[in-house]
């Protein structure tokens, strides 16, 4: 029986904490599938399929990774994609009573699906797409490099104003 996980998110963008989870966890199912989903309480600073790509250029090289944007529910997204465990990163205290809530309101829609919490790796702890978006117009390239992937800087570039040189 094939181990398949699927890891939701906005993505927006793709922070470096967020790859450490998708590395982590991929280590541990056969399969991981980073599910791009539309947050209606955050305005998006980047279009579903902008984040589409995005997330595929830095997991290129991984093997069982695939990613794929979805609407609705996560608990629905992830049994159409044949799966019946959801990834969660997880920042110390700062994730922990949010994500409970969720996971207890999704083994309420869907008490058939399993959640793993996988921490964030301690130097990714303090990192989050909000950060990203306060911090670029201010940081320089090598900078901001510290918290994304250094591929995504010149997408990000492009959608905010900011410093490009150390």
């Amino acid at each position: 029986m094939s181990r398949k996980a699927v890891y939701t998110g906005s993505f927006d963008p793709i922070t470096l904490g967020h790859l450490n989870v998708i590395e982590r966890g991929r280590q541990l199912f056969d399969e991981l599938i980073v599910g791009i989903g539309r947050n209606a309480e955050k305005a998006a600073l980047f279009a579903p399929d902008e984040r589409l790509d995005l997330v595929r250029q830095v997991t290129r090289d991984m093997e069982n990774v695939r990613v794929e944007v979805f609407d609705g529910l996560a608990v629905d997204f992830v049994r159409h994609m044949g799966a019946r465990i959801m990834v969660r990163g997880v920042r110390p205290l700062t994730d922990i009573a949010a994500e409970f809530t969720m996971t207890m309101a999704n083994r309420q829609l869907a008490d058939d699906l399993e959640t793993v919490f996988l921490m964030a790796d301690a130097r990714f702890a303090h990192v989050s797409s909000s950060l990203i978006k306060q911090v670029a117009p201010l940081a320089d390239d090598w900078q901001m490099a510290r918290f994304i992937p250094a591929e995504i800087i010149p997408a990000l570039r492009g959608k905010l104003s900011g410093p490009t040189k150390p």
